[in-house]
């Protein structure tokens, strides 16, 4: 269910559907500086990912609260009830400086913990958020062999970022997890050979030629959920799923298995996610084909010109649970 979709208790009038009714902030960028440092991490084969140390932490975070108090703001135009949007990007900002943990879950636990404590007309809440990373850059050395990371300059990233979603609600006056959602999106990979595409069917609507070998172009976005919502917050740093050793998971598959279709390689990704991560449930995929088109193949050797390709363009939607890993 999207976040837009999210009902809450009770049936809307005249209707056995239950009614949609939420609000909230979202687009809220927060950066704090020296965060705690994610360490001690489980390392995997496929990544060199140990640890972060959060010199810069950002957040893109959106926040959506429901509650059956807010019917008459919507019905009555009656705002007794209502938190003023502007005062949640407050509210988010100020609790990035009280957060002592490490991980973009655990802040979004954290913040969600907080609206529900600090509001009692709020019956649920969820807190979901992009990562704003950054980039290390080198400097010389001090001794001027060789060069390091600074630790006080920092490039916007361009690259892949980390996403989380936490909803909670009351139960029994107090709040629980009710669904979570871990992920890294905006992978952008290619491969210059060693894909294929063939054996699809064939009829009179198929222009596609079959290519044996190809240089593939994708776009991807990979979401996980954990058996207990709880490993997500990074309060035990060898359970935690941190998306950087996710997307090297990715890098490698792609690197390693000759795939026939973009299904088969990002099954492959999810095989080997569930195999190095037994905490996690299930994980899923939306893909998108960006690879480019020949335009000369007639060079030496493996060389080729190729181009963009033109909209529209394919894209693929998939998940996992460990019943796919057992089955292997």
């Amino acid at each position: 269910m999207t976040a837009q979709q999210s009902p809450v208790d009770g049936d809307a009038p005249d209707s056995g559907e239950q009614r949609t009714m939420n609000y909230g902030k979202e687009n809220v960028a927060v950066y704090r500086t020296y965060a705690t440092p994610l360490e001690d991490v489980r390392t995997i084969p496929e990544s060199s990912f140990d640890g972060r140390d959060n010199v810069l932490f950002g957040l893109d975070v959106r926040v959506q609260v429901e509650g059956e108090e807010f019917l008459p703001s919507f019905s009555e135009g009656d705002n007794t009830k209502v938190v003023a949007t502007d005062s949640m990007k407050n509210f988010i900002l100020h609790h990035a400086g009280e957060y002592d943990g490490a991980t973009l879950e655990g802040f979004l636990e954290f913040v969600g913990l907080a609206f529900l404590d600090t509001y009692s007309q709020m019956s649920a809440v969820e807190v979901s958020a992009d990562e704003i990373r950054f980039d290390e850059l080198p400097v010389p050395e001090d001794d001027g062999d060789g060069y390091e990371a600074s630790d006080l300059v920092f490039r916007v990233s361009d690259n892949e970022s980390g996403y989380g979603s936490i909803s909670l609600t009351r139960d029994d006056g107090t709040a629980v997890i009710t669904d979570q959602t871990s992920g890294v999106t905006g992978l952008e990979l290619v491969k210059v050979k060693g894909s294929s595409f063939t054996g699809y069917v064939q009829d009179e609507y198929t222009t596609l030629p079959e290519r044996e070998d190809r240089t593939l172009y994708i776009s991807l976005d990979i979401f996980w959920s954990y058996d207990d919502p709880e490993d997500a917050l990074g309060e035990d740093p060898e359970q935690y799923v941190p998306s950087e050793q996710v997307r090297d998971i990715a890098h490698v598959v792609f690197d390693e298995v000759d795939s026939n279709s973009i299904q088969d390689l990002i099954y492959q990704i999810g095989l080997r996610v569930l195999e190095r991560y037994p905490q996690l449930a299930s994980v899923r995929f939306e893909a998108n084909n960006r690879t480019w088109l020949s335009v000369r193949d007639d060079l030496d050797g493996d060389a080729s010109v190729l181009r963009e390709p033109p909209a529209p363009t394919g894209f693929q939607q998939f998940s996992m649970d460990r019943g796919d890993l057992d089955e292997q």
